[in-house]
């Protein structure tokens, strides 16, 4: 008899209790997906224009035109005046100056296929930050 209670209560205290780890899987679930509902990512809104509007824009106003090569050469073209090799800097300035005559003239960066993203963004911040109201993105082709 005294064997069998020996036995009883040996059984009763090699149980497991898993309640207290159910609840904190359960309270880290719940956790993760309330912490992923707030993440916000912020990008560039990029809107495409179609044929008729890019035509009308280019007859209609005067465009400051940068334009990016798969070497990251900054080529900046403004009413027949062209400037070649334009460092990262100092497109800002350039930009001014261009915006200085026609303040409502629209900045357009065209990037070669091959240029690398972080240059393009960078340029299109340094013509914001100059003044520009309208920014668009164009690609060339080579």
């Amino acid at each position: 008899m005294a064997r069998r209670r020996r036995m009883q209560r040996q059984a009763e205290e090699a149980e497991i209790n898993i309640t207290p780890m159910l609840d904190m899987v359960f309270i880290l679930l719940i956790f993760f997906i309330v912490t992923t509902s707030f993440i916000h990512v912020e990008g560039i809104n990029v809107a495409r224009p179609s044929n008729n509007q890019q035509q009308k824009v280019v007859k209609e106003s005067k465009i400051v035109l940068i334009q990016i090569t798969n070497s990251g050469t900054i080529n900046i073209n403004y009413g027949g005046s062209e400037r070649s090799n334009v460092e990262l800097d100092a497109v800002r300035p350039e930009v001014e100056k261009d915006l200085a005559g026609t303040p409502n003239a629209q900045v357009v960066v065209a990037a070669s296929p091959g240029s690398k993203a972080g240059v393009l963004v960078r340029v299109i911040d340094q013509a914001k930050q100059a003044g520009a109201q309208k920014v668009s993105i164009a690609s060339t082709q080579s």
